[in-house]
């Protein structure tokens, strides 16, 4: 059984991800036109489940599908769209998961807010201590169960998304109110 734990920010994600993205080059070679680092495990000091979500943008999904046995012997588990149309998803660690790879073609409106997301967490650190304080809170109540922990966090997740998604659009002035707004 897999267990929900939120943990203090580790200072050694990002050199985690910065090997696992060296394995990536390695594997997707040309496929890959972008490696990202996104998720809690990228904005420092926001406490998170210790799995490194890494956001691979690529050229085309088919290519990307054709690596497949690549991505198996580097010890991704592949789970195709996962839910998620226009998305392809890998697993990394079992039980133990250890990565997350989320994949989409360039263009596609999830690489946009998976970025967008990240970068207000990054540029809002009183947000972010927000958003960590509740993941810890939801993981102590959600029983393990994966899907309550996300849907304990779920409405959070998308309004501060939206905020985020609003503040890049050129030409916008963005209004903010409740948890994210500057002061």
């Amino acid at each position: 059984m897999r267990v929900v734990e939120v943990v203090e920010y580790d200072p050694s994600w990002p050199a985690q991800f910065e090997a696992e993205r060296t394995l990536l080059h390695q594997t997707l070679g040309e496929a890959a036109t972008a490696i990202h680092h996104i998720g809690s495990t990228s904005v420092p000091g926001l406490a998170a489940k210790p799995v490194i979500d890494i956001l691979i943008e690529v050229a085309d999904l088919k290519a990307l599908d054709a690596l497949n046995d690549r991505m198996i012997r580097s010890g991704y588990t592949p789970r195709g769209e996962w839910g998620i149309p226009g998305r392809r998803y890998f697993q990394k660690g079992g039980d133990r998961r250890t990565h997350h790879l989320h994949a989409f073609a360039s263009g596609d409106f999830g690489l946009v807010r998976h970025l967008a997301f990240r970068d207000y967490l990054r540029s809002n650190p009183e947000t972010a201590r927000e958003y960590g304080d509740l993941k810890k809170s939801v993981a102590k109540t959600c029983l393990n169960d994966l899907g309550r922990y996300c849907d304990g966090k779920d409405a959070y997740v998308k309004r501060i998304e939206a905020v985020a998604i609003e503040e890049i659009r050129p030409n916008k002035p963005v209004q903010r109110t409740g948890a994210g707004a500057r002061r």
